[in-house]
């Protein structure tokens, strides 16, 4: 039995993935210019939401031609215009959405429920959630402080 072939490595998907920059949907960017021209990377989402923007804005294309054609919504196109208009090319870029961390779990409670916990080693979580409340005056879930308190495991950097 042969062995299959081992994958190639693709460095820009790879560098684009670990931006952030990495198009989810690239198969769905059908405009001219990136079905044709090898320059036009579909894979690209900064250099697709930057085309997109151009191509109504300089080529005088409607809007929802131009959504159609770069695969997004309308609202999309519209985030994208705004972005670039306000922050330039940077404003293309993707960010983390959400919470970028606990906001209610800061560094004094961890050091705060360590403290309770080695002079009270058989405190439960809720007697935790409750000493938290009385001391800094903020309700944490039960879960949260479980996965705070939590033992950090190893990430392995795989190629």
């Amino acid at each position: 039995m042969a062995k299959p072939k081992p994958r190639r490595r693709d460095p820009k998907a790879e560098a684009l993935a670990r931006d952030g920059a990495l198009n989810p949907h690239p198969e769905a960017v059908r405009d001219t210019l990136f079905v044709a021209n090898p320059f036009f990377d579909a894979r690209d989402l900064v250099q697709v939401r930057y085309e997109m923007v151009r191509r109504h804005q300089a080529d005088r294309v409607p809007i929802s031609d131009v959504a159609s054609a770069f695969g997004v919504s309308r609202p999309t196109f519209y985030k994208a215009q705004s972005a670039l208009a306000d922050q330039g090319l940077t404003g293309l870029v993707p960010r983390q959405r959400g919470p970028k961390g606990g906001h209610k779990i800061s560094a004094d409670v961890l050091a705060y429920i360590d403290q309770i916990r080695t002079t009270r080693p058989d405190l439960t979580v809720p007697q935790c959630v409750d000493a938290i409340a009385t001391r800094f005056g903020v309700r944490v879930h039960r879960r949260s402080l479980e996965r705070a308190m939590a033992p950090k495991k190893k990430r392995l950097d795989l190629p």
